[in-house]
Formats: C-alpha cells, sequence, structure tokens
C-alpha cells in the first residue's frame, strides 16, 4: 500500500503552541473482520466513571420496571435513544456499619474505595478507577485522565490515598493542547521520529534514577520511604515518557477535528456546565479514539454542586435543603430540574462514544463507564439506593440496557462487577457491610 493512502497529518499554531490535527481514519488498518488491528492486536477495552453531585429524585427518576426494556421517567427521559446501553442500578446501598455518615461525601467515597471514610477527608483506599488503570493503562500516553466541568481543580474522584490525589483538566482548551499538543504522536502516520526533548528528559531521569542508591544508603528509614516514593513517581513518568520514544499502535478510528479548541468562560450556570462537560466528552472521545487513555474520569458537578439556574436565587445545593417538597408531585421539582440537566450531559456522552464508530463496533462497545453520586435524596443525604449506572458493554462482557433490583444489597457489587469486567483478578472488594464477592449476575454475558 502506497504511504500516500496511510492518514496524513495537519499540524498547526493554537495560541503559540503546537497541535497536530489527524485526518480521517482508513479501514485498511484493521483485520477483514474490522474487530481487530491489521497487524493482529486486538482493540483496547477502555473504563471510565463519571459523577454527578446531589443524586435524584426518585419519583421521576426510576423506571418502574426492572429487567430489559426498562420504561424512562421524565428524568431520564433523555435516555431515549441510547437507553440500550445504560445499565440502571436501583436498591444498591451504601452501609456505615454504625460510622457517620458525612453529606455528600461518604456515599461516594464508598462506591469508589469499598470502604466508608472514618474521616470527612479521608480517602481509606484507592479509587477503583486506579485499580482498573494499574491493569490496563499502562501502555498509553496517559494512564488515565481526569476531567471537572465544573472548573474547580479540587473536584476529583481519583485517588490512591488523601495525598495522592489525581488533578483534573478544568478547561477544555488546556485539555485539547496537552492531549493534541506538541507531543502528540500520529498513531497512523506511516513513520516516526522520536522526539529529541522527551529524549533528553528521560536522560536525565536515567540518570536520577542511577544515583539514588548511594543516596539511599546515606539516609534514615523515614528519608528513605520519602525517598522510595518519590522514585516510584519518577519511574511511572519515565516509564510515560519511554512511550514517547516508541512508534505508537495504530488506532485506527483516531480523528481529530478542528475547533475542539475554545474557551468557555467561568461559571456555574447549567446552561455553561452543560457546555463545557459537553465539549470535554467530545475531546474525550478522539483521545481514547487515538489511544492516548484506556482509562478516564469524568466529572460533571460537585458533591455539593453549585449549579445555578438563570432567574432562580438559589444554586442546586441550597435548593435540596431550602425549597419545600410538592406535594401534589411528591418532590422539590427545583432542585428536580438540576438532577434532570445533569442526566442529559451523561446522555450526551454515552450517545458521543455510541455514535464514534471502531471497526465492527462502536467506543462505546469496547468500554465499561460507572456512574454515580454521593446519596439518593440530597434534602436529606440518604444513603439508602444511592444511584449507580452503567454505560457499555466492555468488548462483550456486560450486558446492557438492563434496570436491576438490588434488593438492599451493597452498591459496592457494582464495582465488583467493573473490575471483573475489566480483567481483574478478584473474587471480592470492599470492607465489613460493603464488603462483597457478589457480581451483579444479572448483567454479566
Amino acid at each position: 500500500m502506497s504511504k500516500t493512502t496511510r492518514r496524513r497529518v495537519l499540524r498547526g499554531m493554537l495560541d503559540g503552541a503546537a497541535v497536530t490535527v489527524a485526518l480521517p481514519f482508513l479501514e485498511c488498518l484493521l483485520n477483514g473482520n474490522g474487530d481487530a488491528l491489521a497487524a493482529g492486536a486486538p482493540l483496547p477495552v477502555r473504563f471510565g466513571t463519571w459523577f454527578w453531585g446531589l443524586g435524584i429524585n426518585t419519583p421521576i427518576f426510576t423506571p418502574k420496571k426492572f429487567g430489559a426494556d426498562y420504561d424512562l421517567p421524565e428524568q431520564i427521559a433523555s435516555f431515549k435513544g441510547v437507553s440500550q446501553h445504560i445499565n440502571i442500578y436501583s436498591n444498591f446501598d451504601v452501609m456505615t456499619d454504625g460510622r457517620a455518615n458525612f453529606c455528600h461525601y461518604t456515599g461516594w467515597v464508598a462506591l469508589r474505595t469499598g470502604e466508608i471514610p472514618a474521616e470527612p477527608t479521608s480517602l481509606p483506599r484507592e479509587s477503583l478507577d486506579l485499580t482498573i488503570s494499574d491493569k490496563i493503562g499502562t501502555a498509553t500516553r496517559f494512564r488515565s485522565i481526569q476531567l471537572a466541568a465544573t472548573g474547580n481543580p479540587r473536584t476529583s474522584h481519583s485517588f490512591r490515598n488523601a495525598d495522592a490525589i489525581n488533578p483534573p483538566d478544568v478547561s477544555p482548551k488546556d485539555l485539547y493542547l496537552r492531549i493534541f499538543g506538541p507531543e502528540f504522536q500520529d498513531p497512523n502516520a506511516p513513520t516516526f521520529t522520536p522526539d529529541p526533548h522527551v529524549m533528553t528528559r528521560k536522560s536525565a531521569l536515567s540518570a536520577v534514577i542511577e544515583q539514588s542508591a548511594s543516596l539511599r544508603k546515606t539516609l534514615g528509614k523515614s528519608d528513605q520511604i520519602r525517598l522510595d516514593e518519590y522514585l516510584s513517581a519518577t519511574r511511572a513518568l519515565e516509564n510515560r515518557l519511554a512511550l514517547q520514544l516508541q512508534k505508537p499502535a495504530d488506532a485506527p478510528a483516531c480523528k481529530i477535528s478542528i475547533g475542539q479548541d475554545k474557551q468557555l468562560p467561568i461559571g456555574l450556570d447549567a446552561d455553561l456546565l452543560a457546555a463545557r462537560h459537553n465539549l470535554m466528552a467530545d475531546i474525550l472521545v478522539m483521545a481514547l479514539a487515538c489511544n492516548q487513555t484506556n482509562v478516564f474520569n469524568l466529572a460533571y458537578s460537585d458533591a455539593s454542586a453549585a449549579t445555578t439556574r438563570n432567574g432562580t436565587p438559589r444554586p442546586h445545593h441550597p435548593q435540596t435543603h431550602e425549597e419545600p417538597k410538592d406535594q401534589e408531585l411528591g418532590y422539590q421539582p427545583g432542585a428536580a430540574w438540576f438532577s434532570t440537566r445533569a442526566m442529559e450531559s451523561w446522555s450526551y456522552l454515552v450517545k458521543a462514544m455510541a455514535n464514534f464508530k471502531e471497526g465492527d463496533a462502536t467506543l462505546l462497545d469496547r468500554s465499561l463507564v460507572f456512574a454515580n453520586s454521593d446519596c439518593r435524596l440530597a434534602q436529606i443525604h440518604d444513603l439508602v439506593g444511592v444511584p449507580i449506572m452503567t454505560a457499555g458493554s466492555a468488548g462483550g462482557r456486560i450486558k446492557t440496557g438492563f434496570h436491576v433490583d438490588g434488593q438492599r444489597s451493597p452498591g459496592t457489587r457494582v464495582g465488583l462487577t467493573a473490575m471483573q469486567a475489566m480483567g481483574l483478578q478478584i473474587s471480592d472488594w470492599g470492607v465489613n457491610s460493603m464488603k462483597t464477592s457478589h457480581a451483579v449476575s444479572e448483567v454479566v454475558a
């Protein structure tokens, strides 16, 4: 095949920084069935998480029907057209075992770590995305990508512990430049030239590691621990840089379009938040398709969401506590409006991944996205039935389009199911009442 038929690259400048734009992919990069690369390597399976704050409004969120082909109440009406890709998990609880329920914190921490936090700022174990990233994220340029549509750099649900929290990208423009800027290597280019700047940095890092052995002998125990932690981080960075010195694997679906670079103003107006979220989702889809990462975490809103609505005096969080319940409707209509907007953004992400063709399937078909909130009913910080959803089939390992009744079992069952679907060889997950060895069998393919 002529090199001129391979994908070519457009290079340009954006605010003084170089960007690379890959042109449309060619099917010749796939095998005859369209389910693997032409060289025989399997197409990757990705994992992501999505978070929204302040729960749901059960009367207009929860489908009345369990099983397949569930109904779509008002709050999830935006699922129309993608509900076949989404599983809803109802009646899965967070059990505190007598510990305090730290408002807007305990629920999501327990679902992401399997353990109830002892303090309002403690993170008792690593988040499940990093456990999965250790399995599937080591061969990509970024082990994981964190994004916060809130614009708040503290909005992160990805961590090793309370002292090692992964900071999110909060600007679509900065995210675009970080992924597709000067260090981006087009995975489908016919030629490959390592970046000399990366080579220089790698050499410098190697020198630091080589000199560490003699230094370590002169240190006390506590300083040795600190040095080891530093060197572990250094080695991880060196491994990331090493990937820049190797030709990336072909990525047939990699197609970057101009126009992802605009900067949105700051603020938490619901319309602006949705625009920022959706732009991040579009960039994220391209990052996944171009094999820049296999793991991501996208936050639509904070646990104590301060989203605002034009013409409404109270942001979302105060609205949940100050607005009286409409006795006829059975819920707080003002607060419900915000949660409905969150579900529209969730639907946008699912649709963007489901509409992105990748060989004989879609990006969503080869992904699993775990979504959760911090509580069920924000007015009382309810941990009974904290809402959880998943989207995607993880390459055929998860059945989709189901509404599952957890029957008051721990929500960690969904996390365990996700980790097993991503290839982790674990039989149980969680601590105390949150510990489980029972995957959600209804959705296991």
